[in-house]
């Protein structure tokens, strides 16, 4: 485990936080081309968030220019009403853990209410999405295997209600979200959880 000092940690405009110092992977810095992956550890405050015109805040776990090979892990935070993506499917297995508020969870074409510490377990092929529910924000730590990269996302009328839903069945990502895409790229937006 790599420990850097808050004058030399990677800058994503949160800051150390008053820390002493933060331990940051090794993994983000390259050694002949090549990332290395070490153990780390990042308090969720201070990770990197993006933001889309439509959709979830999303909480990136992963250091810049590095993609865990075997698991994808990351903290989605909604608003009331806000899809956190399309509907969807992958050939793997997912799982997720509502961290804080409350979200409707729609799997296989069946509405379930989600609050803080629920878990939700899709094996492969499970098709899924997450709405924001209730007064608040509702963050979702979500957890899936990377063996296999593929996605499709289905038209779902319960997922359409949220805006969540594609128009066209398609195995393209490009195509499943032009319409949010043509509305504005991704930005780095202030972390929903450095005020907490």
């Amino acid at each position: 485990m790599l420990r850097v000092e808050p004058s030399r940690a990677p800058d994503f405009g949160h800051g150390a936080r008053g820390r002493e110092s933060i331990a940051w992977p090794a993994s983000s810095f390259h050694l002949y081309g090549v990332a290395i992956d070490e153990p780390f550890v990042i308090n969720l405050a201070d990770a990197p968030a993006i933001g889309a015109p439509r959709g979830a805040t999303f909480i990136r776990l992963e250091p810049d220019g590095v993609t865990w090979p075997d698991t994808g892990v990351n903290v989605q935070v909604m608003e009331p009403g806000e899809p956190n993506g399309r509907y969807h499917s992958e050939p793997v297995q997912e799982d997720f853990l509502v961290l804080y508020g409350e979200c409707i969870a729609i799997v296989n074409d069946e509405e379930r209410a989600l609050h803080q510490w629920d878990f939700l377990h899709c094996p492969a092929g499970s098709e899924h999405i997450f709405v924001g529910a209730g007064d608040g924000p509702c963050a979702v730590l979500m957890i899936g295997s990377r063996r296999q990269d593929a996605c499709h996302y289905a038209v779902n009328e319960k997922a359409a209600k949220y805006d969540a839903s594609v128009s066209n069945e398609t195995d393209s990502s490009a195509e499943a979200y032009a319409d949010w895409r043509a509305e504005g790229a991704d930005a780095q937006v202030t972390n929903p959880w450095s005020f907490r």
